[in-house]
């Protein structure tokens, strides 16, 4: 039996990025109990903003 190689881009690679960030900023949140100070407000605009580019995007219609 022969298998053929798929030629699309599986998406799983972004998930995963969007998933290892999504779980910092989860870590982020709980080691500050859940209020925020300037410096940890600034790393988690960074690492949602890096949550952003990594997750997956919505097809659009055309």
């Amino acid at each position: 039996m022969l298998h053929s190689m798929s030629t699309t881009v599986e998406p799983v690679s972004e998930r995963s990025a969007a998933a290892e960030v999504n779980e910092e900023i989860r870590a982020l949140w709980r080691r500050s109990g859940g209020t925020l100070s300037g410096e940890q407000r600034e790393e988690y605009r960074r690492l949602v903003l890096e949550w952003a580019a990594a997750a997956p995007q919505p097809a659009r219609a055309a």
